[in-house]
């Protein structure tokens, strides 16, 4: 009977302190440890209890995510869009001609190819009035484009919001130091935005050109915004105007098209055409949308262990890893 007792008296102690000990834990860490559910069912812990803590973007650069789109695209394209990569955004708007429900803001533009330019201007003009203090980055993207936040905010991290940048898939003609794809998706730092807005109410920028791209990238020249380098450290692009096959598979020789050669960077075919840390790909409907979401967040090979370090750096034809970490898996994928 009294070792009963005592093995009682025991657990009971045991229970307690183990109770003590998660209650301090929790008073400790609550307020900096919150843990969130995406939309895909992902777990994510943070390091902060505020709302954007719930958004990939706020352990890093804070992104603004606009999308461009039309009225008869919102059930097709949009809805989708919402329902996968736009959850990790810090903030989304949905940029269309008219207001609606969805929600849209409603820009005052009509529609066609001819105005895409006028929806940018008005969007960004309306992003530097109502949201400029909402974000560090400014991401506009097609309703046709998939892009992996965080391999986003992996990119912009090197770089300073308050420097005039911007960011996207550089292409070389037309425009001396070139300028973005639009279809790839392109980013604006906090300071390449208020140049923007400063041109037209200044009158260096107009409505130069119905190619909306082209066009910002001659306003962007005009006001001193520097394009810079979305490059992952082996030089392989993060943006692509076009889907992946477009650029995983070796091609046979024959002329170039024509997103080629207006590349900026020497281009490359083939697997090593493409950053393991891509961010856009474009014409990406609805179906294709979903299979690149699973492929990004779920596929994975039972037992791998990811071979690229991103802290690698590099000096000449060399890469020196920044710290001894064990990447290879037991056999290595050819």
């Amino acid at each position: 009977m009294k070792q009963m007792w005592q093995h009682s008296l025991f657990s009971c102690g045991l229970i307690v302190g183990f109770l003590t000990l998660h209650i301090l834990l929790e008073s400790k860490f609550a307020t900096v440890r919150t843990v969130a559910y995406d939309g895909d069912g992902l777990r994510r812990v943070h390091t902060a209890v505020n709302k954007s803590s719930d958004r990939p973007s706020s352990n890093g650069a804070r992104v603004l995510c606009w999308i461009m789109t039309g009225p008869k695209n919102i059930e097709s394209r949009v809805r989708h869009i919402r329902q996968s990569w736009a959850q990790r955004c810090g903030t989304v708007l949905y940029m269309s001609s008219v207001e609606t429900d969805f929600p849209t803001v409603g820009l005052n533009v009509s529609e066609g190819r001819e105005n895409l330019y006028w929806k940018t201007i008005r969007a960004l003009q309306y992003i530097h009035q109502h949201h400029l203090n909402d974000a560090d980055w400014f991401l506009k993207a097609d309703d046709d484009t998939f892009v992996v936040v965080e391999n986003l905010v992996h990119v912009l991290a090197k770089f300073d919001p308050e420097e005039p940048l911007y960011l996207g898939r550089h292409y070389a003609p037309f425009v001396r130091q070139g300028y973005m794809s639009g279809g790839a998706g392109y980013v604006l730092s906090k300071e390449a935005l208020r140049r923007f807005v400063q041109g037209f109410s200044t009158g260096s920028c107009s409505h130069s050109s119905t190619i909306e791209d082209l066009a910002l990238g001659q306003c962007m020249e005009k006001m001193k915004v520097q394009p810079a380098d979305s490059r992952d450290l082996r030089k392989r692009q993060t943006f692509h105007p076009y889907p992946p096959d477009y650029y995983l598979l070796r091609q046979p020789q024959r002329p170039r098209p024509w997103y080629l050669l207006y590349e900026h960077y020497p281009p490359v075919e083939g697997p090593g055409c493409c950053s393991d840390f891509a961010v856009s790909f474009h014409y990406i409907h609805s179906v294709q949308l979903y299979v690149l979401q699973y492929l990004t967040y779920h596929l994975r090979p039972y037992g791998y262990k990811y071979r690229y370090n991103p802290d690698e750096k590099i000096e000449g034809n060399s890469i020196y890893v920044s710290h001894k970490i064990q990447t290879f898996a037991s056999k290595p994928l050819h």
